[in-house]
């Protein structure tokens, strides 16, 4: 029996069985799916947080009063080192670019010039943002949760933030930390705070100076500061207990929602920006090996570059979201 053998005309394609779409190869086409359904999953998270952040307005933290601190810097320089960590993560985009064309033009030179500083760009980033959640988490003034679970913040007549350390009485205790280690073998409890709520109320009562600032906003966006009467008559009132830093439970900035968003957002995207430094990092050390030379195509650079972009991307979407609104 006689087997006859008809040829296409498209054995040659990347694609074996017909015409490549949109004349991308396999590889690009699979990145490109991949972040069209990451974009979705972006997408989804940050109107999450839209509708929480419109549906609390009015209690929701000013950026501007949360995000102030600049390492190895002391004062209130609210955004800056934020707008650093933009720059820098944006700046690493530009040399992924310019290590694309220098891998489309075949310059292995270049193109390991460009790969190391887009992996430093993106290690610059990821430590800036380590340092950014411990900063957030560690809190730097304290506060006074409420009954109703708003938060009680302290300012002086000009309205600058006042440290709970910097006026509360301390008064001699011997409460401990319970600790199943420590005989109650079935529960732990949360690390005691560095003053407690009478501590803080003492401490209040006889500075005149302190006055309480709300997590109501006026009807000029800002946080309502009390006159020294009804902060009193608030602090002693609604106060319940003492809360330092912010975590999955609690916020000294303001409602727990935030730092829950916070830290999932962020830490979701940090996840990306270390997936991608990897990602590079492989690249880079392929570049130099010459095995995209030998290849004779930098293809690889390329479509690591693309997920490089999208998570640039991202960023500025959670920075407009967290930062900016």
């Amino acid at each position: 029996m006689n087997t006859t053998v008809v040829n296409t005309g498209t054995e040659e394609k990347t694609w074996g069985g017909g015409k490549e779409p949109l004349k991308a190869s396999y590889g690009k086409m699979m990145m490109w799916f991949f972040i069209t359904s990451d974009a979705l999953t972006f997408t989804g998270f940050l109107a999450a947080y839209g509708f929480s952040r419109f549906k609390f307005a009015e209690i929701w933290p000013i950026a501007d009063d949360v995000f102030t601190h600049v390492p190895f810097i002391h004062g209130n320089y609210p955004m800056i080192f934020v707008a650093f960590m933009t720059f820098i993560l944006i700046m690493s985009s530009v040399t992924m670019v310019l290590a694309v064309d220098a891998g489309h033009k075949m310059n292995k030179a270049k193109t390991t010039v460009y790969m190391f500083l887009t992996v430093l760009g993106g290690l610059v980033f990821l430590s800036s943002q380590a340092w950014e959640w411990n900063t957030f988490i560690k809190g730097d003034f304290g506060a006074v949760s409420t009954h109703g679970g708003n938060i009680i913040q302290f300012v002086d007549t000009d309205g600058n933030r006042v440290a709970l350390k910097d006026f509360a009485i301390a008064q001699p205790t011997e409460r401990t930390q319970h600790q199943n280690k420590n005989g109650l073998w079935f529960a732990d409890e949360k690390p005691l705070t560095s003053f407690t709520y009478e501590e803080v109320v003492a401490g209040f009562e006889a500075n005149p100076n302190i006055l309480v600032k709300t997590t109501y906003s006026d009807e000029n966006g800002h946080k309502t500061i009390l006159d020294r009467n009804e902060s009193l008559k608030e602090l002693k009132t609604k106060g319940k207990t003492v809360v330092e830093g912010a975590n999955l439970t609690h916020n000294e900035y303001g409602p727990p929602l935030f730092a829950n968003y916070f830290f999932f957002i962020t830490g979701f995207h940090g996840f990306h920006v270390s997936i991608g430094v990897l990602l590079n990092i492989i690249v880079f050390f392929n570049v130099i090996l010459g095995t995209y030379e030998r290849r004779g195509s930098y293809e690889m650079v390329e479509k690591v570059g693309l997920y490089w972009h999208f998570v640039d991307l991202v960023w500025v979407f959670v920075f407009t979201f967290f930062y900016l609104v």
